[in-house]
């Protein structure tokens, strides 16, 4: 078991409560964390002023992915750090609005203009449908639970994760990383240490380390809880 350094975790499903609330337990539990000296990473398909504010009202550093790891950022003051071409995410939703207005579905996006790396709409179609429409696109579609998202191929947290951890100067093996979600996937798989709360997908149970017996931010708890020894002692 490797000593860790550092905490990266998703936001909705994780950190929050069955309602998407931010849950008071998990965010006492990152300012523990910060307060002990652990750099505490957010990880989210928000966009990346979301992150900002979310950042600042939990208290981190300010360091964060956003957009499912086609944005990043270190500290407060750093510049965005942008990976991929949203115009590939932009064609593809412009093909998948064309399908759904001939079957008179209006598609909803979400903060489309506050973007800088992928589309993200509405759960209001199937998931699997938008797979098969986007087939033959060279872009990836992540079903959060929360929203869909289109991006370009090649991006994930997981990959955001290693560059960011990189450039803070900590092995991504000492970061303890937490899920709930087929985004966070490669999240987990990056890390020293992969947890999956209760409510997660399966596929993200399968690969994690460690599998919490409670869900949503109550498992993020229990996942820092389980390995906060290790972190005492680096």
């Amino acid at each position: 078991m490797p000593s860790l350094r550092a905490v990266a975790c998703d936001v909705d499903g994780t950190i929050t409560d069955g309602h998407r609330r931010l849950n008071t337990a998990a965010i006492a539990c990152i300012r523990d964390l910060v307060d002990r000296g652990v750099e505490v990473v957010l990880a989210s398909g928000n966009t990346a002023c979301f992150m900002d504010a979310l950042s600042r009202v939990i208290g981190t550093s300010g360091t964060f992915i956003a957009e499912n790891g086609g944005v990043y950022r270190i500290g407060f003051t750093g510049a965005l750090r942008i990976e991929g071409d949203r115009s590939e995410a932009v064609a593809a939703y412009r093909a998948l609005e064309e399908y759904y207005r001939k079957k008179n579905v209006t598609l909803e996006l979400f903060g489309d203009q506050y973007r800088f790396s992928d589309v993200a709409l509405a759960r209001t179609v199937p998931p699997e449908e938008v797979r098969e429409v986007m087939q033959e696109l060279d872009v990836k579609v992540l079903d959060t639970g929360f929203a869909i998202h289109l991006q370009a191929k090649g991006i994930s947290k997981g990959l955001a994760l290693r560059k960011l951890a990189a450039e803070i100067g900590i092995p991504v093996q000492e970061f303890l990383a937490v899920g709930d979600s087929e985004n966070d996937l490669e999240l987990i798989e990056a890390a020293g240490v992969g947890v999956a709360v209760a409510n997660a997908r399966d596929a993200l149970k399968a690969a994690a380390g460690y599998v919490a017996e409670k869900g949503d931010g109550d498992g993020f708890v229990e996942a820092v809880t389980r390995y906060l020894p290790y972190f005492l002692e680096r």
